[in-house]
């Protein structure tokens, strides 16, 4: 029986569960890190930034393309998923950059990675931010891949 969504008021930084943690938040595809939620991120730990840059920088060697995750440990019990979910940084012609489709393959991955991990899963509203997503397009992906997987996940709003 899978949980539903526990909406939390607080830091998605500082996630509020017992045992193993990811902190699933969403990055944009032309290598952008700098604003929004990645600044909270990189006050507490240097990694998720460092592995982020890396990845983009060899991307012609790897998986960084819209839909891919990637997991960097930052501390015993605390992972962070670095999704790409968003088509650049500016709202265009095409609208504004999160790709639904693409957060939605990411939920997928980090679905299966939780499970492996045993992990609870800890987000601001993701996509919603800078990348200009509706939540109410959002948390449908998040109930479809990792609530139904039996994953708890915990949405934080920020004061």
């Amino acid at each position: 029986m899978s949980r539903p969504i526990t909406y939390l008021r607080g830091d998605a930084t500082v996630p509020q569960a017992k045992g193993v943690k990811i902190i699933a938040h969403v990055c944009n595809d032309a290598g952008g890190w700098g604003k929004g939620f990645v600044l909270a991120l990189s006050r507490r730990w240097k990694e998720p930034e460092a592995a982020y840059r890396l990845w983009h920088r060899g991307r012609s060697g790897n998986d960084f393309a819209l839909g891919a995750v990637q997991f960097v440990q930052v501390e015993k019990y605390i992972w962070v998923a670095n999704m790409i979910g968003q088509h650049g940084t500016k709202t265009g012609s095409k609208g504004p950059p999160v790709r639904y489709q693409a957060i939605g393959s990411a939920l997928v991955r980090l679905a299966a990675r939780a499970g492996e991990l045993g992990a609870s899963v800890h987000m601001p509203r993701i996509g919603c931010g800078l990348a200009g997503g509706r939540w109410e397009l959002v948390e449908p992906l998040v109930e479809d891949s990792l609530v139904a997987a039996g994953v708890a996940v915990t949405v934080y709003d920020f004061d």
